[in-house]
């Protein structure tokens, strides 16, 4: 038993606990341990993933360009997370709560807003893909909506007649091209 007292000792003193033990008595209960208080050890958060992170990712996802999501997201609220418009809409891709609640999202969280607005985005693509002008359409539909994009289809070549629409159209085309200059 004294053996087994002493390899215990040395094994404890190596991880730098100090022992108290008596040599008269043999038995385990008369040892003594002086044990360091336990630290509790939180696992480190993960970094924040960064905006340029969020918006290549959900561009992978979607499979679309990076530098349209980029050029939407510019337009609608100038990368500002906690933008919100007088109508409602919120975040990044100034979505409306419902329409990021029907893609699961919360607008109020960029990466969730940034994915919600892609997908909608890839769906606006899709949905015009067979036109010489699908991309504008699209961004069009983005602002405005595709009922009114639809509406003007034939007479105004899919890009409602609205002012606000028009230069909005303009604006992200302006920037996905600045856009695409910056990534090479």
């Amino acid at each position: 038993m004294k053996i087994f007292a002493l390899s215990a000792a040395m094994f404890l003193s190596s991880l730098g606990t100090v022992m108290y033990f008596s040599y008269s008595s043999p038995k385990p209960s008369e040892i003594h341990l002086d044990l360091p208080v336990p630290v509790v050890l939180q696992a480190p958060k993960p970094p924040k993933p960064s905006m340029d992170s969020m918006i290549h990712a959900a561009a992978r996802r979607h499979n679309i360009s990076a530098s349209l999501i980029r050029g939407i997201i510019k337009a609608e609220s100038s990368f500002n997370p906690q933008a919100v418009s007088n109508k409602g809409a919120i975040g990044l891709m100034q979505l409306m709560p419902a329409t990021a609640a029907d893609f699961g999202m919360d607008p109020k969280v960029p990466e969730e807003n940034i994915e919600a607005g892609s997908h909608l985005l890839k769906n606006l693509l899709k949905r015009y893909e067979n036109y010489k002008n699908g991309t504008a359409r699209a961004i069009a539909a983005y602002n405005a909506g595709p009922g009114n994009v639809d509406k003007y289809s034939k007479k105004y070549k899919g890009i409602p007649p609205f002012k606000e629409t028009r230069n909005y159209v303009s604006r992200v085309m302006k920037y996905m091209k600045e856009f695409e200059k910056d990534l090479g």
